[in-house]
């Protein structure tokens, strides 16, 4: 008699928890909710470019520090910094013309955006953008002739400019338009390049000599803003922190 209490008191509490737990509706198509988690961070280097020109350029000295800081999945702040020294010149029918030599710094910041989907874990770029770009600087006339078309001595030509003498106080300012690429080559490291269309905004010069080649800029094409310029680079990636990302995969077959 007490095994049939027993049994009939089990059931009677087992039989309203089975209904209940029966009650909620069966997903015939469940999803599952997968949790990734991607890494900000600041990613710091050097344009390998500049470096190897001044090793094998006697006339160029150069440096350029390069970063980008990743602020949502797909936007970076980026900058640049660079000091350049360079010594040219420009000749007509083996006749020298006039050598000078430039000598400033520069600085570049703006943003870009990585269009490349990434797999899962991978932080490569495929970017475009823009900086806005400034430089200081100097120059120095160190030789040049005297030229005119009919072989005559001109006196009025650059007045009042000696060998050597210098010109400081410039400066400059454009617009650039960035395309580049990223690659992890090993882990949080990074190899880099970049093509850059620049548009000169404002130039400040001497009006005794005017400004042929600007850091960071390059070349000054007489009656022309534009400038091209490249960029090299290997960089580490610093991570800070992660942020979590869901991803709902399709219904499962």
């Amino acid at each position: 008699m007490s095994r049939y209490f027993i049994s009939l008191f089990v059931s009677m509490v087992l039989l309203p928890i089975c209904m209940l737990g029966q009650s909620e509706p069966i997903d015939l198509q469940p999803k599952d909710t997968v949790e990734y988690k991607d890494e900000y961070g600041l990613r710091v280097g050097v344009d390998l470019s500049k470096l190897v020109l001044s090793f094998a350029d006697e006339d160029y000295t150069g440096l350029e520090l390069v970063g980008d800081y990743r602020l949502t999945q797909k936007l970076y702040l980026a900058a640049e910094i660079g000091n350049e020294t360079k010594t040219q010149g420009e000749s007509l029918n083996s006749t020298l013309l006039y050598n000078f030599k430039t000598s400033g710094s520069y600085i570049k910041v703006g943003a870009e955006v990585n269009t490349y989907q990434n797999w899962f874990g991978m932080n490569n770029a495929i970017t475009i953008g823009g900086r806005f770009a400034a430089a200081s600087f100097s120059q120095t006339l160190n030789d040049y002739t005297i030229f005119n078309s009919n072989h005559l001595y001109n006196p009025d030509f650059l007045p009042g400019i000696q060998p050597n003498q210098e010109f400081s106080g410039l400066n400059a300012s454009w617009l650039e338009f960035v395309m580049g690429i990223k690659a992890e080559l090993f882990a949080n490291i990074y190899i880099g390049m970049s093509a850059r269309l620049g548009f000169l905004v404002s130039n400040k010069e001497d009006e005794r000599f005017p400004n042929l080649w600007i850091p960071g800029f390059n070349k000054v094409t007489d009656g022309s803003n534009f400038g091209v310029s490249y960029n090299y680079s290997i960089s580490y990636f610093i991570p800070l922190y992660k942020k979590s990302k869901k991803k709902k995969e399709g219904p499962k077959q």
